[in-house]
């Protein structure tokens, strides 16, 4: 079970390098308009994970700081199902979707599959997999900093994003806006 964490790992390294790639491919990927959102997120998410490890390992022996039994399978559990929404976003959105911050004037406002809840379930899946990896190495600091870290360069990437968004596609996104969530169905 231990091996499915680094595995879930190689396998969203390996999902995002092949989005990179696409957006090579399809000559999109410009970061004119990210305002160094995609860089600041890659490298905070990085600097939390790498944080995290070495927290759990510092701290392999202190009890106070490790979650309960089951935490192993709970936290790929998780990890996995972060992977699978942040895989169906991407392909939900299609065409449209970059890993930057890039939206074509004649795109339409996708609200069918994981955005008819929220609008940005590609985000919530990458938090999903770095809560899932905290939960998974059985440590409450290190899940701390997986939770704090890769939250708030998503919430900057987000701001950037939506006033994106809202600026190209106008009122049809502001719409959109009005009756769903940013991140968490329901809550927020």
């Amino acid at each position: 079970m231990r091996l499915l964490v680094p595995v879930t790992i190689v396998v969203w390294v390996a999902v995002e390098a092949t989005l990179l790639v696409r957006d090579a491919a399809r000559g999109k990927g410009s970061t004119a308009k990210d305002r160094g959102t995609r860089s600041f997120l890659v490298v905070m998410c990085l600097f939390a994970f790498v944080a995290a490890s070495a927290i759990a390992a510092w701290l392999r022996n202190d009890s106070q700081f490790r979650l309960g039994s089951g935490h192993l399978a709970i936290g790929v559990a998780f990890m996995w199902l972060g992977l699978a929404l942040r895989v169906w976003a991407v392909v939900v959105l299609g065409s449209s979707f970059r890993t930057t911050v890039e939206v074509d004037a004649a795109q339409a406002v996708v609200d069918s599959g994981p955005y008819r809840w929220i609008r940005h379930p590609s985000y919530t899946g990458m938090l999903m997999i770095a809560a899932g990896y905290g939960v998974a190495i059985g440590n409450w600091l290190a899940l701390t900093v997986l939770l704090v870290i890769p939250t708030a360069a998503v919430l900057r990437r987000i701001a950037v994003e939506e006033a994106t968004l809202a600026d190209v596609l106008g009122p049809p996104y502001v719409a959109y806006q009005h009756h769903t969530k940013r991140l968490l169905p329901g809550l927020y």
